[in-house]
């Protein structure tokens, strides 16, 4: 399995932006379709975001579509989230997560939490209204 580490969270103000990246080693990372997650205290994981293993195909939450953005970058074995204007309702902590599924187009949205094998820490992420 692949191994994952978040980084990039913090506190920020509601309107501001944060770039999570998820660093993978472990395995060969382009063979793996990658996700974003997040936890609110008290709320079920939340699937926020999905890539491809290409970078090629894209999926997002209604809840963050047009202001996050998913990416990666296989040659660093990275994954990342772009958060743009930001919401108190955003606070929560973030995971990356990992799935041997080769996935790709209509099939990203229906992930779910029990297909991906390998998950980060998570990294909190607080935004002050």
């Amino acid at each position: 399995q692949v191994q994952l580490v978040e980084s990039g969270g913090g506190l920020v103000q509601a309107g501001g932006s944060l770039r999570l990246s998820c660093a993978a080693s472990g395995r060969t990372f382009s063979g793996y379709t990658m996700g974003w997650f997040r936890q609110a205290p008290g709320k079920e994981r939340e699937f926020i975001a999905a890539i491809s293993w290409i970078g090629s195909r894209t999926y997002y939450a209604d809840s963050v579509k047009g202001r996050f953005t998913i990416s990666r970058d296989n040659a660093k074995n990275t994954l990342y989230l772009q958060m743009n204007s930001l919401k108190p309702k955003d606070t929560a902590v973030y995971y990356c997560a990992a799935t041997p599924m080769l996935v790709s187009g209509s099939g990203l949205r229906q992930l779910r939490e029990a297909d991906f094998a390998s998950w980060g820490q998570g990294t909190q992420v607080t935004v002050s209204s």
